[in-house]
C-alpha cells in the first residue's frame, strides 16, 4: 500500500504537484478568456455567477494553491500537494460509493497520451466491482472547432475509455488519440445513449469537456484538471461538478501509476 507521505513524495518529484510545467502566463490567459466567456475555456460549463479574473484568481488559490497576488504574472505555476491529496480522497470515496451500488459509469479523456492508462485502470477495477462501463455512440463522428478550425474526430472507445481519433489516425484499440478540450464528444456520447433508450451513466470519469460537458446536463462528474482548466473548478464550486483534483494533467502516464493504485486502494478496489 502507498502511504500518504510517499505519494505525496512522489508527487513533487514527478512535479504532478509543486512546481509544475504550467506557466503562470498560460493561467492567467485561460482566467481571462474564461472571464470573457470564451467557450473555449469554459468547455461545457455554463456558469451561473459572474466571474472576472481575480475571482478565478482567489479561487485557484484555494483549490489549487496557486498564488493569490496577481501581480504574479510569469514563471512556473504551483499546486499544493496537500490540495491534491484531499482530492485525491473525495475521488475515491466517489468511486468507492459507485461501486458498491453496481453503477453504470463513462469514461473518457482529452489527454489519451497522458492519462488514458489511469481511467482504463478505473475502468477495469469498477467493471470487476460489478459496474457496467458504458461505450455508447462507438464510431460516431463530432465535429469541433479547433485553432485550425473546423475538424470531424470519430469517437473511439480503449479499454472502456472514450477518446476522440483524427478520421485517418490507426483504431482497433490502439491508444493514440486527439488532445481535445471540448464537451461535444460527451454531449454526442450521452445524447446516443439517450436516444438507444439508456442506460444513462450514474457517473462520469475524465478530465476537461468530458466532467464540464457532463456536469453541466446534471450527471454527476469527477475529474482531474490542471491550473489552466479553471472551468472544472468553476464547476465544482457552483455545485456542477462534484470533484476535481488539482495537478499536472500533461506528465509521462506512467507518472499517473502510483495516483492509480493509491486511489484504487482508498476505493477499496485494489485487485
Amino acid at each position: 500500500m502507498l502511504s500518504v507521505g510517499a505519494l505525496r513524495a512522489h508527487l513533487l518529484a514527478a512535479r504532478l504537484a509543486g512546481t509544475v510545467a504550467t506557466s503562470r502566463e498560460e493561467s492567467l490567459r485561460s482566467y481571462r478568456l474564461f472571464a470573457a466567456r470564451d467557450p473555449r475555456v469554459l468547455i461545457g460549463i455554463d456558469p451561473e455567477w459572474s466571474w472576472g479574473q481575480l475571482d478565478l484568481i482567489e479561487l485557484m488559490a484555494d483549490k489549487c494553491g496557486v498564488s493569490a497576488d496577481p501581480r504574479h504574472v510569469e514563471g512556473h505555476d504551483v499546486i499544493d500537494p496537500e490540495r491534491t491529496l484531499v482530492a485525491l480522497d473525495a475521488f475515491a470515496e466517489r468511486l468507492e460509493a459507485a461501486a458498491q451500488r453496481g453503477a453504470t459509469i463513462l469514461l473518457g479523456t482529452g489527454h489519451p497520451h497522458r492519462l488514458l492508462g489511469f481511467y482504463a485502470a478505473l475502468a477495469d477495477a469498477l467493471s470487476a466491482a460489478g459496474c457496467t462501463v458504458l461505450s455508447p455512440a462507438q464510431g460516431h463522428s463530432v465535429d469541433i472547432t479547433t485553432r485550425f478550425g473546423l475538424r470531424t474526430y470519430n469517437l473511439d472507445y480503449v479499454r472502456g475509455v472514450a477518446l476522440v481519433r483524427e478520421p485517418a489516425a490507426p483504431s482497433s484499440g490502439r491508444a493514440t488519440g486527439a488532445h481535445t478540450h471540448s464537451p461535444l464528444p460527451v454531449r454526442v456520447a450521452l445524447a446516443a445513449a439517450a436516444e438507444a433508450g439508456g442506460p444513462l451513466p450514474e457517473l462520469v470519469i475524465g478530465d476537461h469537456g468530458w466532467v464540464c460537458g457532463a456536469g453541466q446536463l446534471g450527471f454527476e462528474a469527477i475529474g482531474l484538471a490542471d491550473t489552466d482548466d479553471p472551468a472544472l473548478f468553476v464547476g465544482e464550486a457552483e455545485g456542477v461538478v462534484s470533484v476535481v483534483v488539482p495537478l499536472d494533467d500533461a506528465v509521462r502516464s506512467d507518472y499517473y501509476l502510483p495516483l492509480t493504485r493509491y486511489v484504487l486502494n482508498r476505493a477499496c478496489l485494489s485487485q
